[in-house]
Formats: structure tokens, sequence, C-alpha cells
């Protein structure tokens, strides 16, 4: 999946924001490439995990199809862990089509990564910062 810096530095601010609290949004596009964030509220305001408004998931992904974009995959900080699901963000993965970023903002870090969750099963897909 190709994504822009200027969408990773989004993402990053977005987490700084919120912090400690996780960030969480959906990212869209076509064709594998992200063209737009959308940043979105975290309704648990929790630090270890994060769930979507079903009336904002909604109001997003009409936005999204009104510009012509699929919604490619969910973003979510990790304030103080690393960019890997954790054992909850893997047992709440309903969708096995979705992509699930992760950004972790431990240590100041900026590390991003994204996954495929599968059955239970965590595997990285290939996420190109351009």
């Amino acid at each position: 999946m190709r994504v822009p810096g200027k969408i990773t530095e989004a993402i990053f601010e977005h987490g700084m924001r919120e912090a400690p609290l996780e960030a969480c949004g959906y990212l869209a596009g076509n064709d594998g490439g992200v063209v737009r964030a959308y940043p979105m509220r975290n309704a648990d305001q929790s630090a270890d995990h994060f769930t979507l408004e079903p009336e904002e998931q909604f109001r997003v992904i009409r936005e999204a199809r009104a510009e012509n974009l699929k919604v490619l995959a969910v973003y979510h900080t990790h304030p103080a862990s690393p960019a890997r699901p954790s054992a909850e963000d893997i047992r709440l993965a309903a969708d096995p089509n979705m992509v699930y970023v992760i950004a972790s903002l431990l240590d100041g870090g900026r590390d991003i990564k994204g996954f495929r969750i599968v059955k239970g099963e965590a595997g990285i897909v290939d996420l190109e910062v351009i």
C-alpha cells in the first residue's frame, strides 16, 4: 500500500494531539494508493484500545464515496507500545480485507506498519511511504 509522507505525518500529528489516548481513523484511496486520511474520534477514550463511532464511520464512508474513494485501511496509534497488533487488536479485527495501520509513538518514535489480520493471525502489509 502506497502512503504519501504527508499522510503518515498527519497520522503521527493526530496521535500526538490525542496522546496518551489512542488516536484512530480511516485511510482512503484507490488501487492500493492512499490519498486521504480521515481522523476520527476514539469513542473509548482509552490508551490501550479504540472504538470508532458508527455514525462517524457512516459519515466518513459517505464522504469518501462522494470523492470516488474507497476506505483501504483503519489506522490507530500506540502511544506507549510498538507498531504491532496487540492481542486485543487481533481479537477485535473484524474485516479480513481491511489493512490495519498502526503508528507507534513509543519513545518519540515514528514507526508505522500495516497488517492484515485474518482468523487471529496478523501478517505484515508492505507500506510504501512516498
